[in-house]
This record gives structure tokens, sequence and C-alpha cells, in this order.
């Protein structure tokens, strides 16, 4: 069998996720970073993205939104402000979110918070892109 490692996924509710996987793929603020068994160890704060999740065969995703990841070589441990599995989200809410952010970016108004929109608008793309 391949080389396994531990996957903890916890948010302020619950713990999402915990299980042996061979693979762990999430969004930093570094970028795009794929962690396998006998990673070195690593600590990064999480961006939105998709976490995707492979198991035995199998490959499971969800959207993660921030937080931090901290990475031994037998472990990986993610502690999330918001972590969803794709039947979790409200697509016409994640919708809705990235119209009103579309507009306030397009609108570019004196006093628009500029950052919190293009927050607001990667949410509701990492959402969206999970709709199957």
């Amino acid at each position: 069998m391949a080389d396994m490692m531990k996957l903890t996924v916890i948010t302020p509710e619950k713990q999402f996720y915990e299980g042996e996987v061979s693979m762990v793929e999430l969004v930093t603020t570094e970028g795009a970073i794929g962690v396998y068994p006998n990673h070195i160890p690593l600590t990064a704060v999480v961006s939105p993205g998709v976490l995707t999740i492979h198991e035995a065969g199998e490959k499971k995703q969800a959207s993660l939104i921030s937080g931090f990841v901290t990475i031994l070589p037998d472990a990986v441990t993610i502690m999330a402000e918001v972590a969803e599995w794709p039947d979790e989200i409200d697509f016409n809410r994640a919708e809705e979110a990235r119209v009103r952010a579309e507009r306030r970016l397009a609108a570019n108004e004196t006093g628009l918070d500029t950052l919190r929109a293009e927050l607001a608008l990667k949410r509701a793309l990492v959402r969206l892109g999970l709709k199957h």
C-alpha cells in the first residue's frame, strides 16, 4: 500500500474531516500546493480555494475559505475558518454573492473596500467551482 498520512480539517463549528490520505491539495497565500507523505515541515496561511483530498482510490473536494495549515511528515492539520462539501453549499446564494461583488468592483465607487470585494468574489467563485 502507498504511503499514507493523517489529514485533520477543523472549523470553529466541527471537525470537518479526519482520515488517512495519500495526498492533499490546497491553496495558500504563496500559491497552490500538493502535499504527499514525508513532506518537509511547513506552516502556511490558507487562501480561498478548493481542497482536494486523495484517499485510497477516491478523490473528494471541498471549498476551503481561509485559515492555517500545518504540515508534518506524517500529518496535515488545517484549521479553517470555513470548509464546505459541495452538498453543503447554497449555490444560489454563492451566485448572488458573485454578482454583488462583481457589481461593486465594476462601480469602483469612492470608499469601496476593494480587498473585501475581491475576497467576496473569490469565495463565491470557489464555491461555484464545486457545482457539478
